[in-house]
């Protein structure tokens, strides 16, 4: 008897033991890295990637990021980051600008079996902006996709809440689980992200948000990591990365387990 009993508690230990080995992890960042810039102006990548690595994400969001610009000392800056943080990158094009390009970037761990860059609407006169897309293969075999954007600026939400639409129709027949991350430039229950989380499940909590700007001392969340299907993803960790000198955001970094 006690034989038997023995056995079970092997097996049960051992089935846990699988169980948890078997789950899929996935860390996400989303980064507003000021151009290169940094708040004091030095221009420092290795400040940026240190934020990056620090983090140890699975895939990084990169917004205000510039493509051999003039501002930028013609560095491509999604390269640059990759290079220092052993990731492979991709840039999206939201516009071009002083001498060279402007948009989204993607850092990831994986390698990427497609990429999708989506223009998105904006009014007349004011800044272009872009959704970028990548699917990829995990180590476990799972695929998913991984979304950065960066939406309009301005206190007028008008371009904002046509930019939410158009991403919620561009991705809303994705095939694999999706994640979507960036810097929305809108706050908790306004137009803009409750349109988008009618679709796609927001990653903070109500009552602690995590505030993410300005970096030196936040007072508003702008920055979001959310997900869909809703049933496949479940949120485990949640935190700010607050670099004062790499950026004027913080850094948003969620750990996500994709449900089985």
């Amino acid at each position: 008897m006690i034989f038997f009993f023995i056995l079970f508690l092997f097996c049960r230990a051992l089935f846990a033991q699988e169980k948890k080995e078997n789950k899929v992890v996935v860390k996400v960042l989303s980064f507003n890295i000021l151009h290169g810039a940094t708040t004091n102006g030095s221009f420092d990548l290795d400040i940026i990637a240190n934020v990056i690595k620090k983090a140890d994400a699975d895939f990084v969001s990169l917004q205000e990021v510039d493509f051999k610009t003039n501002r930028a000392k013609k560095y491509d800056l999604p390269t640059e980051l990759g290079y220092r943080t052993k990731m492979a990158s991709v840039f999206g094009r939201a516009m071009y600008y002083d001498g060279g390009e402007y948009g989204e970037g993607i850092l990831s761990k994986s390698s990427f079996l497609s990429t999708r860059n989506v223009a998105l609407p904006y009014s007349k006169g004011n800044e272009p902006r872009a959704a970028l897309e990548v699917t990829t293969v995990l180590k476990t075999g799972d695929t998913i996709s991984f979304i950065g954007t960066h939406l309009d600026h301005l206190k007028e939400d008008t371009d904002r809440v046509l930019q939410a639409k158009a991403i919620n129709k561009a991705f809303a027949n994705n095939k694999y689980p999706t994640i979507l991350s960036g810097d929305l430039n809108d706050t908790p229950n306004s137009n803009a992200i409750n349109i988008l989380e009618s679709y796609w499940k927001a990653s903070y909590m109500k009552k602690n948000t995590l505030l993410t700007f300005p970096s030196n001392k936040p007072v508003e969340k702008i920055d979001y990591v959310l997900f869909y299907p809703r049933n496949k993803w479940k949120v485990v960790f949640r935190e700010t990365i607050c670099d004062t000198i790499a950026s004027d955001h913080c850094a948003y970094l969620v750990t996500l387990e994709l449900v089985k």
